[in-house]
């Protein structure tokens, strides 16, 4: 029983993933259908961006709770600037203030010696507020529905442009950390920063470069979901951070640093779109699938510990 229970840890994503999809396939008429698919790829792709600059903070010891303020900032800055710079420089405005928040949450928890989650749980904060100040805590809405529709036509039948652009970044993050001397720096650095430093490696700015990715990376996300919806919100993004957590947690990246998989990434935001576009086509109410999210976030969370604890015995 042991062993399948240590065998179910180590390929969780896969096991879930195809549990996950099996009910949803059963459950849900045509979820199985080109549309359907095309759905959830899309609806996870902002959410899977997010994941992907996690996962490289995540390897290096390092957390980000501000991401989906970021992403509501840069979605904002994106849509105001419109009628002033143009659409695409406003967009290019609007990745860039994602930059700056990235810098912003390196400098606390390197400069300043903050703890991350510490340092970016008051960032979340502030950068909401901002969101909300800029706005008036009121939508805004952008000046030209067709982009809209360009930036979410479906492509080959499923992929759209964020879903085109999450994969592409998923492959690019696999070799990097797999086949790069700088991937395996990265995870060394989350192993044991004392170790790394004394090997030569510059930990300070390798975690401030991973705080600069993952601002990027969510305020690109934000530009273009308020792109697709033609609006920019201080609410939008609220949740998104913990969804794109769990899902790199769900992938089997550890929250204590030292190792992180790019495929893993990939697999639990697959699971986690199939599982809350499944239940959303249920009709079942939006704090049930946060119960759920929570409940499978938990539970592997202690499976991964038990599974460590009984490698090291054996």
């Amino acid at each position: 029983m042991t062993q399948f229970l240590l065998w179910a840890v180590r390929y969780r994503v896969l096991v879930i993933l195809l549990t996950v999809l099996s009910v949803a396939i059963m459950v849900v008429p045509g979820f199985a259908s080109p549309i359907t698919v095309g759905l959830a790829l899309d609806r996870a792709a902002s959410m899977g961006l997010i994941a992907v600059g996690l996962t490289v903070l995540l390897a290096a010891g390092q957390i980000d709770l501000s991401g989906g303020a970021v992403f509501a900032v840069a979605g904002i800055v994106a849509v105001v600037l419109q009628p002033v710079i143009g659409i695409w420089p406003a967009a290019a405005v609007g990745t860039l203030a994602g930059l700056m928040a990235g810098a912003i949450n390196g400098f606390v928890v390197v400069g300043l010696g903050v703890n991350s989650l510490v340092a970016t749980l008051a960032t979340l904060l502030a950068f909401r507020a901002i969101g909300h100040w800029i706005t008036q805590s009121q939508p805004v809405s952008g000046i030209d529905i067709m982009v809209a529709l360009a930036i979410s036509q479906v492509h080959w039948g499923v992929l759209t442009l964020r879903a085109g652009l999450f994969l592409a970044l998923i492959l690019l993050l696999h070799v990097w950390l797999t086949r790069t001397v700088a991937g395996r720096n990265l995870l060394a650095l989350g192993s044991s920063p004392e170790a790394a430093r004394s090997s030569g490696l510059r930990p300070g700015r390798m975690i401030i470069l991973a705080f600069i990715g993952a601002g990027v990376l969510a305020g690109g996300a934000g530009v273009l979901q308020s792109l697709a919806v033609n609006t920019g919100s201080p609410v939008f993004g609220s949740d998104m951070t913990i969804f794109a957590l769990t899902a790199v947690v769900v992938g089997g990246t550890r929250l204590e640093g030292g190792r992180a998989t790019a495929l893993g990434t990939l697999g639990g935001v697959l699971t986690l779109a199939t599982l809350t576009t499944g239940m959303e086509f249920s009709s079942v109410p939006a704090y049930v699938q946060e119960v759920v999210t929570g409940t499978i976030l938990l539970t592997l969370i202690v499976l991964d510990r038990f599974a460590r604890q009984q490698a090291a015995m054996t």
